[in-house]
């Protein structure tokens, strides 16, 4: 291994390495654990987890073709992606400091601004795969 290599390795996670198996059952795990953390301490995706529980099962009894049950179904999981990204970046900034910054704010607005335009995203969709 080569120098370079092995400053990076310093720097990085010790809880890294992992590799096969062992590393997609630790990854399952650790990603089933975010969904739990997310559900039980955030309102947003809570409540947009309701709503593709009504929405998914609705967008395979609409008219619609193969392809516009996969848009619209990709849309609202787009939704909780998007929370879910949203909420770490704001678990990420509250970490650092809970004092009022303009840089903190700026991050926090422009995540809800995505989890905004995944919304908008929604409605374009299944108003396009229903009605266009």
């Amino acid at each position: 291994m080569t120098q370079y290599n092995e400053e990076i390795r310093e720097h990085e996670s010790p809880f890294k390495g992992r590799t096969g198996l062992v590393r997609v059952w630790n990854a399952f795990n650790y990603s089933l654990a975010g969904l739990a953390a997310a559900y039980r301490h955030e309102d947003a995706f809570r409540q947009e987890v309701w709503l593709a529980v009504v929405l998914l099962p609705l967008a395979f009894f609409l008219p619609a073709t193969g392809i516009g049950h996969a848009l619209m179904v990709g849309s609202v999981l787009l939704v909780l992606i998007v929370e879910l990204l949203n909420s770490a970046v704001e678990a990420a900034v509250d970490r650092i400091s809970l004092e009022n910054h303009r840089l903190a704010k700026r991050a926090k607005d422009i995540g809800s601004a995505a989890v905004f335009m995944s919304l908008l995203n929604v409605v374009a969709v299944w108003g396009l795969v229903l009605f266009g």
